[in-house]
């Protein structure tokens, strides 16, 4: 049986991730579902979702005071195991945060993280609420998801990658906010999909079954 661990480092509330990767994994026989703090259970996971909520430098700290934690994660995605990072687990993949301070990321995906600068000023940010997906580029885990599926968005910042191939998906906020990049077995997205209902319980299907 395939396991996914959901891993925890105080980022948030994990519970509602946590219930919409046991359905999927519950409906479709994706294996188990763990959540855990403990290198030793995402040495073992076949598959790594990494959440993350609040800001950049925060999230990157504590997930950097859990001793072993990323390097667990960091030794599974070079095993090619595939990994999943939702809402600041996605954008800690660039090179750059800009969020309060300058910080590294993992610099698994090339780009940075700005602050959001809608073209049209009556545009509030945080850019909270539903948004229309553009795909730009087919991938196994948006199966099933075509340009103008919904999904659930809350965030002031974004990810603006150096490579136009690892944007796969992105929505229009009087300008282009990025959705979903991706490369290689890693993958992620600036929206929650265990909030985004049926496009988002489809993408978290796909992953549990995703081989890549």
């Amino acid at each position: 049986m395939t396991l996914t661990v959901l891993v925890d480092y105080d980022s948030g509330n994990l519970h509602s991730a946590e219930k919409a990767f046991q359905r999927m994994a519950f409906e479709g026989d994706g294996g188990q579902v763990l959540v855990s703090s403990r290198p030793e259970d995402v040495a073992r996971a076949d598959r790594i979702v990494l959440p993350g909520d609040g800001a950049f430098p925060a999230c990157r700290r504590a997930l950097g005071s859990y001793g072993g934690l990323f390097e667990a994660i960091s030794e599974g995605v070079a095993q090619g195991k595939p990994f999943l990072g939702i809402c600041v687990g996605m954008q800690m993949l660039a090179t750059w945060g800009r969020e309060y301070e300058d910080t590294a990321g993992f610099g698994w995906i090339g780009g940075e993280v700005a602050k959001i600068t809608p073209a049209d000023p009556a545009l509030k940010v945080p850019h909270m609420g539903w948004n229309d997906l553009v795909i730009d580029h087919a991938h196994p885990v948006l199966a099933g998801i075509a340009t103008g599926d919904h999904a659930y968005f809350v965030h002031s910042y974004q990810f603006r990658v150096a490579d136009p191939a690892h944007l796969l998906a992105h929505v229009d906020y009087a300008g282009p906010i990025t959705a979903i990049v991706g490369r290689d077995t890693i993958i992620g997205t600036q929206f929650h999909p265990e909030k985004s209902q049926a496009t988002g319980l489809r993408l978290i299907a796909n992953f549990l079954r995703w081989r890549p």
